[in-house]
């Protein structure tokens, strides 16, 4: 369904306290790219008539920089274009309106990350497989809001004996507090009936301002929660207690081998990333 320009202007959460930044995704998108731009600009020797001195760059900016030009959403205009089509893909009636865009990275239950745009609506948790190479929606994941009563941050854990590990927090979103994952669900990589989804900042928040601001789960997940609370006292689930939990506690994955999880973390393999002459 098209978003015309007026409920565009909703889209980074001018109705949910706090709000950071009054535009729409798309400008948000494209004042992303004008940093990230301005940044590289910056990093280049101005040019001399002279003739040039050796130039050595500082290998503590340098590095990080080239490593954070080698992600697709980075490209000029990918970021504004992929926030276009997955903001055609809501659906009013059933999502209500658009309060706020993100760029996140999921985690698996095997402890594998993956690249997504998070959308989130008055009703629904609007998850999606972008690919920034193509500008195609892969996978939309809807998660009505009214079902979920579980907010879990903190930082990762892990099996006593497990061999993959993970720095840093995370946040998880259950639905389903009744029901647990099965045995062949966890131990299946490829299973998605999970009834939770972890999330962490996207790798490049760090690079300015505004990209901190669409990769910050502390803020994404104080507005999931204010916007789940409304959506159950609006429509409550019979048969369950009303509400939802907020918890700080550990994020708990079950995984005991990672062996192929820590080479596609550590090869940014789940992100549409520049990779020589090929990008996927």
């Amino acid at each position: 369904m098209m978003v015309d320009t007026e409920e565009a202007a909703a889209v980074t959460g001018a109705q949910v306290e706090p709000v950071e930044h009054p535009l729409s995704p798309v400008e948000i998108a494209e004042e992303a790219e004008d940093v990230a731009a301005s940044k590289e600009t910056k990093q280049r020797p101005e040019e001399s008539r002279e003739p040039p001195a050796i130039y050595l760059p500082d290998t503590e900016t340098a590095l990080p920089l080239f490593k954070m030009k080698r992600f697709l959403v980075l490209r000029p205009g990918t970021l504004t274009q992929a926030i276009a089509d997955i903001t055609r893909l809501v659906d009013k009636q059933m999502d209500g309106n658009i309060l706020r865009v993100w760029l996140l990275s999921e985690v698996d239950h095997w402890n594998n990350e993956k690249e997504r745009l998070v959308i989130v609506t008055e009703q629904s948790l609007l998850v999606f497989k972008y690919d920034f190479l193509m500008f195609n929606c892969e996978q939309l994941q809807r998660i009505p809001l009214h079902f979920v009563d579980r907010i879990a941050y903190g930082n990762f854990s892990f099996p006593k004996y497990s061999l993959p590990s993970r720095e840093g927090e995370g946040v998880r979103v259950h639905w389903d507090r009744q029901r647990e994952p099965s045995f062949t669900s966890r131990w299946n990589p490829f299973a998605t009936d999970m009834p939770f989804i972890t999330f962490i900042p996207h790798p490049v928040q760090a690079l300015c301002s505004t990209y901190n601001s669409l990769c910050d789960i502390s803020a994404f997940r104080d507005l999931v929660l204010e916007v789940a609370q409304k959506a159950n006292a609006a429509k409550p689930v019979p048969g369950r207690a009303n509400g939802v939990l907020l918890l700080n506690q550990p994020v708990h994955i079950d995984a005991s081998l990672g062996a192929m999880a820590n080479f596609g973390n550590g090869n940014k393999l789940g992100y549409s990333m520049a990779r020589g002459n090929l990008g996927f």
